[in-house]
C-alpha cells in the first residue's frame, strides 16, 4: 500500500502522460481518410479486355479501438486520483506549536488552505508600519494610539531694525541699513501621534506567523504520510460508458 504523499507525487506524471496519450489516440479521429477503407476488383467486358489488378485501402483507425484506448489510458488516471481523494478524506494531523496543540485532526485539504492564508498573512505583517525609532513613544489611552512627549519650541517673528552705518552731517544724510531680527513672540508645544506599531510588536507577530507556518507544513507532511488504500474506479466507470 502506497503513502498519500507518494500518490500525490505520481498523480502529476500520470495526468501529463494521459493527456499526451489521449491527444495521440484522438488525432486519428480528426482524419476521415484514416477511418475509410475500400476494396474493389475489375472485370473486363469480355475475355479480350484489359485486365486490371484489384485495389484496396485498409481502415487504419477504428472508433471502437479509440474508445478502448481512451478507457485504458484514463483508467489509470481515474484510479490514482480516486486513491488520492479518498485518502484525503481520512488524512488528518494535529497542528502543534512549541508543544501546544492549536488544532486537532485537521484534514489535509484544510492544511493546504491554511498554508496559503498564512503566506498572505506573512506578507501583511512584513508590511506593517513601524514607529520611528528616533522618537520616544508611549501609548495614549484617550486616542488609542502612540504619542511622543511634548516638545516646546519658540515661535519667532522678524522685526525690522535700523543700523546706522554713518551719522548725518551737514553735507550728507545718515546712512542707515535695515535688517531683521528674530524676536520670540510665543511657544509651540508639539505632541506627535502615530498609528504604527513598535518594532518589538511587529517582530513578535512575524515570529508567531512563521512558527505557525512551520507547524502547518509539518502537519501536512504527517497527514500525507498516511496509508493510501488503492481505489479501482476506472474499470467500473468505463465498463458502463463504453461497455
Amino acid at each position: 500500500m502506497a503513502k498519500l504523499n507518494q500518490i500525490i507525487a505520481v498523480e502529476k506524471g500520470v495526468k501529463s502522460k494521459s493527456q499526451q496519450d489521449l491527444t495521440a489516440a484522438h488525432h486519428g479521429l480528426q482524419k476521415p481518410a484514416l477511418l475509410a477503407g475500400i476494396s474493389r476488383t475489375y472485370q473486363p467486358k469480355d475475355e479480350e479486355g484489359e485486365q486490371l489488378p484489384p485495389e484496396s485501402t485498409r481502415v487504419q483507425v477504428k472508433a471502437e479501438d479509440v474508445l478502448r484506448d481512451t478507457a485504458a489510458i484514463l483508467t489509470r488516471l481515474f484510479d490514482v486520483t480516486a486513491t488520492k481523494d479518498w485518502s484525503n478524506c481520512s488524512a488528518r494531523a494535529d497542528v502543534t506549536v512549541e508543544g501546544r496543540t492549536l488544532l486537532r485532526d485537521v484534514p489535509v485539504s484544510y492544511l493546504l488552505f491554511l498554508e496559503k492564508q498564512l503566506t498572505d498573512l506573512n506578507g501583511l505583517v512584513r508590511k506593517l508600519p513601524v514607529l520611528d525609532a528616533a522618537e520616544s513613544w508611549s501609548l495614549d489611552p484617550s486616542t488609542d494610539s502612540w504619542k511622543t512627549d511634548p516638545v516646546r519650541t519658540v515661535r519667532t517673528k522678524k522685526v525690522p531694525r535700523n543700523h546706522v552705518k554713518a551719522e548725518a552731517t551737514d553735507k550728507h544724510p545718515a546712512q542707515v541699513e535695515v535688517y531683521y531680527e528674530d524676536i520670540p513672540v510665543g511657544y509651540w508645544t508639539t505632541v506627535k501621534f502615530s498609528g504604527a506599531l513598535p518594532a518589538r510588536r511587529v517582530n513578535e507577530l512575524l515570529d508567531r506567523v512563521e512558527k505557525l507556518q512551520q507547524a502547518v507544513k509539518f502537519a501536512r507532511e504527517e497527514a500525507n504520510g498516511a496509508e493510501a488504500a488503492d481505489q479501482r474506479v476506472g474499470d467500473v466507470v468505463f465498463g458502463y460508458l463504453f461497455g
